[in-house]
């Protein structure tokens, strides 16, 4: 495929319509996990091809402990099979991987393994694969804001601070959010993070997402001017930051 020009570092996704896809198909929902799974490879592979930064991934939310049994399991082998599969493409390929969330309740041998792939590419310098699991929000804020307050008791806290005590704060904000399967909300994600994110949401069900719409969307989203609550297109976030701080600093003399 032909290079494509972006500014876009930080990719996340909300892999949505598993379950509503298997369903079309007169198969029970776990059936749409198993196909889903197969498309994070590809995607994975084509976000390190066009230079994106960071890719996370939300595979388990903490609210998706409601749902059925059987099916918490299967998600829960997925993961542990995605991990053995991908780790030598992924050792191979310098991406730096990682988890975000609540594993407590994971099998032993999936934590294992979480831990020895994560330790393996703490070094590594390409794409930042995360995989949010067992993840919610909410529960990242108060975890930070828990921390922070362990840390410095009395202490006013920043937003600096905030970025700094979250669960993988050299993530950074994110620059674009997907959602596959038609449903237009954010799901309890990165609701720090996406403040100030384009958003994309596709009808596509996860298991029918390919690659060719996924650089369709990044070129799209390219393509939006981007201003961060200036008058003019910016390069981000953090250079206008800059500018205000220093609007302000003038303007009180």
């Amino acid at each position: 495929m032909e290079p494509l020009s972006h500014n876009i570092k930080h990719v996340a996704v909300i892999m949505d319509g598993n379950g509503r896809w298997a369903k079309q198909r007169s198969h029970p929902r776990v059936w749409g996990h198993v196909r889903g799974s197969a498309v994070v490879s590809t995607i994975v592979e084509e976000a390190d091809n066009l230079g994106i930064e960071a890719l996370t991934m939300y595979a388990f939310s903490s609210e998706n402990w409601s749902r059925p049994q059987t099916e918490v399991r299967v998600l829960f082998n997925l993961l542990f099979k995605f991990l053995k599969k991908e780790r030598e493409r992924i050792l191979k390929n310098n991406i730096r991987f990682r988890i975000m969330g609540d594993v407590s309740n994971l099998p032993e041998q999936t934590k294992k393994l979480i831990a020895q792939l994560e330790g393996e590419t703490a070094h590594h310098t390409g794409l930042k694969l995360t995989f949010a699991f067992g993840y919610g929000a909410r529960s990242e804020i108060a975890y930070a804001v828990n921390r922070f307050m362990k840390a410095n008791p009395g202490k006013e806290m920043s937003e600096d601070d905030l970025n700094e005590f979250l669960m993988i704060p050299d993530l950074g904000d994110v620059d674009l959010l997907i959602r596959t399967g038609g449903d237009h909300r954010v799901s309890n994600f990165m609701l720090w993070q996406i403040a100030y994110a384009e958003m994309f949401f596709t009808e596509t069900k996860w298991p029918d997402f390919t690659v060719t719409e996924f650089r369709f969307i990044i070129e799209q989203v390219a393509k939006r001017e981007r201003r961060f609550g200036a008058i003019a297109p910016t390069a981000n976030l953090e250079t206008n930051v800059i500018v205000a701080r220093e609007n302000q600093r003038l303007i009180r003399g």
